[in-house]
């Protein structure tokens, strides 16, 4: 292969369609738009999600559900993770280092899932009643 005989794929390439020049191009005259209506006119047709009057679907349906913006600042962590995890004492700034939470979270708290069964001290952290159950039995705390 050389640099000059570079081509596109077969099939690549289309040429653009001229409308409206003259009939033996086939696309003269009304330049495949048909005769009359609205899609015929210039700058005439309707927004998208317009049924021509009827009640759009959007707004048919019923509005449901909400979800908050302040969810991005909540987060949490699970007991497997806090055995994974080097430290013995664990606060916000040690989550957001070892990238078990996310650096916009404001609000940690950890839930029971998995074992613990090293001693852990969490400070401005909070746990379900079962994690804290479950940390303090393994020589944790919880404050």
């Amino acid at each position: 292969m050389e640099l000059n005989t570079i081509k596109p794929a077969t099939g690549a390439k289309h040429s653009r369609r001229r409308v409206g020049r003259g009939i033996g191009s086939g696309l003269g005259k009304t330049a495949g738009r048909g005769h009359k209506g609205q899609k015929s006119r210039s700058g005439g047709y309707h927004k998208v999600g317009f049924e021509g009057g009827q009640m759009p679907l959007q707004r048919r349906l019923p509005k449901r559900g909400f979800k908050s913006h302040l969810l991005q600042f909540n987060a949490e962590i699970n007991l497997t993770d806090l055995e994974r995890l080097a430290a013995d004492d664990v606060d916000m700034l040690t989550l957001k280092a070892a990238g078990l939470v996310s650096q916009l979270a404001k609000v940690v708290k950890v839930v029971k899932t998995g074992e613990l069964t090293k001693k852990v001290s969490l400070k401005g952290i909070g746990a379900t009643a079962g994690a804290k159950a479950a940390i303090e039995a393994a020589g944790g705390s919880v404050a």
